[in-house]
């Protein structure tokens, strides 16, 4: 009777193995065919290997109590390692020498702005590419705003000087009066599989010495009490939500709030 059950338990098992086999061979075939990727045969099951395993975590993730939501996205065949080898700044960079220059106006300062909506002052979410060039794109984006609501229209300008702001408060008047804000922070993990919501993360650190990605925040927000950064990336539009991401703003969150600069054109 036992020799008859355990052999009942390991056919049921294999039988689930087998159905988890087929559907984690599917989702990947359909995910490649969206972001037309090819690969040969060792490299196929490798992939897929990787592909299920963040396909797990995302799953995990979605399933408990947490402020964004992660999704499969053009990453999602990719360790970290291998996404922050390319996407990522190869040395993290140390902010802690910048010395804040911005001098903050008396506010009182908008709950919410948002300078896509202000008129043609944010151009199209841009893709990096892999390489770590995301410093590039954040200023580049920074300096078409910038000049956008000087002149009224969006120009391709040369290296200007830089206003560093040292904390979330000059950033948001920085924000709220200026123009958008050009910041780094530290990418993790967590945040290469993002879909949406606010970010936030327990795997960063809240630290000068650890950012690793330049973006550009076009302005804040809040929601159910918890206060946020718009956020544009340079991984493309089909990544976050159409290339932008909500961080969680007045936390200096993965390091934002030292890293951060724009232009006086």
């Amino acid at each position: 009777q036992f020799s008859l059950s355990l052999l009942l338990c390991v056919v049921y098992q294999t039988h689930f193995d087998i159905i988890a086999l087929f559907s984690d061979d599917f989702h990947f075939k359909s995910w490649m065919a969206q972001h037309n990727k090819v690969y040969n045969t060792q490299e196929y099951y490798e992939r897929l290997q990787i592909f299920t395993e963040n396909k797990r975590r995302i799953d995990k993730h979605n399933e408990g109590n947490h402020s964004f939501t992660m999704a499969l996205n053009q990453f999602s065949d990719m360790t970290f390692g291998e996404f922050r080898k390319s996407f990522l700044w190869s040395e993290p960079q140390n902010c802690s020498a910048t010395k804040g220059s911005y001098i903050s106006s008396n506010g009182p300062h908008p709950v919410s702005i948002d300078w896509r909506k202000k008129g043609n002052y944010v151009t199209d979410v841009k893709n990096q590419g892999p390489c770590g060039s995301c410093w590039t794109f954040s200023t580049t984006g920074c300096l078409e705003s910038v000049a956008a609501i000087a002149t009224g229209r969006l120009l391709p300008l040369s290296e200007q000087q830089l206003v560093d702001c040292y904390n979330e408060m000059e950033m948001v008047d920085a924000v709220a009066t200026r123009n958008p804000v050009s910041f780094a922070f530290e990418v993790t993990s967590d945040f290469m599989l993002y879909s949406k919501g606010v970010y936030t993360s327990t795997e960063c650190h809240n630290t000068t010495d650890k950012v690793n990605h330049a973006v550009l925040a076009v302005g804040y927000g809040q929601d159910n009490g918890t206060t946020y950064w718009i956020v544009k990336n340079s991984w493309g539009s089909s990544w976050g939500m159409n290339g932008y991401f909500f961080i969680e703003r007045g936390k200096n969150m993965c390091g934002l709030a030292a890293c951060s600069s724009f232009p006086v054109v």
